[in-house]
């Protein structure tokens, strides 16, 4: 007689526990940590920082001092020049306007008008200064009134020595001049005029200084001398003198930048 096998309880339960699956084991990752500078390098950054900054302010300084330095010697030397030498600028005075013609016409057939003039002009340069001299070109000369010329001429040139007075003697004059209606009428309005005609006499030349073996460059200068009243001679053969008590003359630099300098 055969025998029956009957499973006991705990077979069946190792037989399941076989067929059902393996859970999976997840490995658990640690979490990362931000990144953190070098503690050490930003330390080197800093101080790299602060050496450009400090070696710029030793700069500024040191460029602030050299300046005040030389604006220091500048003054002392301007102050050492101003005590030896005293430079002052050459002065103009007006001695005597003698006016030997003045014919004003008006040709008829074609209505212009014509000014020949002779005027005879003498002037003083004066060197004020006791270690300057003064080197003058040639001067062009020039009689005015209210714009309209007059009558042109020169004079030579000449050498202003220190502490010294030159006379400048000149003869101007033009002829059959040409005047457009407004120098006519500006010239009738002057001449009706109980105190005369109002005349000015410019200058123009270049001027050289030397200082003892120092020689400068010559720079331009302009001679305006205003204040002179001419009366118009009546008559042929009559010179007329103009009245040159109120008369001044002005100097004025062409180079501006040289006008504090020597002039």
């Amino acid at each position: 007689m055969t025998d029956k096998f009957h499973p006991t309880k705990q077979t069946t339960t190792t037989a399941t526990s076989a067929a059902a699956p393996i859970p999976k084991i997840h490995l658990h990752t640690p979490t990362r940590h931000p990144y953190r500078p070098n503690p050490t390098s930003r330390h080197r950054h800093n101080r790299r920082n602060s050496t450009c900054r400090r070696c710029f302010c030793l700069t500024c300084i040191y460029s602030l001092i050299l300046l005040l330095f030389l604006l220091l010697l500048a003054a002392t030397a301007s102050a050492a020049f101003n005590v030896l030498y005293h430079p002052h600028r050459p002065s103009f005075a007006v001695a005597a306007v003698k006016i030997s013609s003045f014919n004003l016409t008006t040709a008829a057939s074609d209505d212009t008008s014509h000014l020949s003039t002779t005027i005879n002009i003498t002037l003083s340069a004066k060197n004020p200064n006791k270690r300057i001299t003064f080197f003058y070109d040639a001067v062009s000369i020039a009689v005015l009134s209210n714009a309209v010329n007059l009558s042109n001429g020169s004079f030579t040139n000449f050498t202003g020595s220190p502490n010294s007075i030159f006379v400048i003697h000149a003869v101007t004059a033009v002829n059959s001049q040409i005047l457009d209606a407004d120098s006519v009428k500006s010239l009738n309005s002057g001449l009706k005029r109980k105190t005369g005609l109002p005349m000015n006499i410019v200058m123009d030349t270049m001027v050289g200084v030397k200082m003892e073996k120092l020689k400068m460059k010559k720079i331009g200068i302009r001679v305006n001398c205003e204040g002179i009243h001419g009366v118009m001679p009546k008559g042929k053969n009559v010179i007329s003198v103009a009245n040159t008590s109120k008369a001044k003359c002005r100097v004025d630099l062409r180079f501006k930048i040289l006008k504090r300098s020597f002039l």
